[in-house]
């Protein structure tokens, strides 16, 4: 009925940086947000950048001043610019979407997770 994908990661030297994408397919109604999250080795999932419907941004605060996210609503897609990036960014990054989707049943809330992209920064 849908989904998020996810494309764009790689391997880096700190200091260069990469841009990911992320885009949702299926029979979505609306999206409330779009945002990133990470998870390093041994370490939990964490928000890196969102952003809602309206345009409104949230950063964590280790990567604010070097990462961008953005969306463009009629391709229902959302990117994280990275620059200066450094080894601790390094991580699997995530695709969310937050929304609702239309069935033949009516409308239901969405919580969609993509498979995630692997950064990987040396030093």
């Amino acid at each position: 009925q849908g989904q998020v994908a996810e494309s764009g990661g790689g391997s880096v030297q700190a200091g260069e940086s990469l841009r990911l994408s992320c885009t949702a397919s299926g029979s979505i109604a609306s999206i409330e947000f779009m945002g990133w999250y990470r998870q390093a080795p041994g370490n939990e999932r964490e928000l890196v950048a969102q952003i809602t419907n309206g345009g409104d941004t949230n950063y964590a605060n280790s990567v604010k001043d070097r990462f961008t996210i953005s969306r463009d609503n009629d391709k229902n897609t959302v990117y994280l610019q990275m620059n200066s990036l450094k080894p601790d960014d390094t991580g699997v990054y995530y695709c969310r979407l937050e929304g609702t989707i239309a069935t033949t049943g009516g409308y239901y809330d969405i919580d969609y997770w993509g498979i995630g992209t692997l950064v990987a920064v040396s030093s």
